[in-house]
């Protein structure tokens, strides 16, 4: 089962990250901006499925959307 982006003000100041890692929204979008595949990111971090990354890119356009 894939992960959902929580927001706990406990961690990372309440930064969005995949519930049950330390692993923030934002740097995994940054490592896909910076030219990382999925398939890297998750050889990368074992934890996370493809679903997990799309999850955060998922939420990354929704908050977007959402703010103007």
């Amino acid at each position: 089962m894939f992960k959902k982006v929580i927001n706990d003000p406990h961690v990372f100041n309440g930064k969005p990250i995949l519930e049950g890692t330390l692993i923030s929204v934002s740097f995994i979008l940054w490592l896909l901006a910076c030219g990382k595949s999925i398939t890297e990111i998750i050889t990368e971090y074992p934890d996370l499925s493809e679903e997990d990354i799309k999850t955060c890119l998922r939420y990354a356009a929704v908050t977007l959307k959402n703010a103007g």
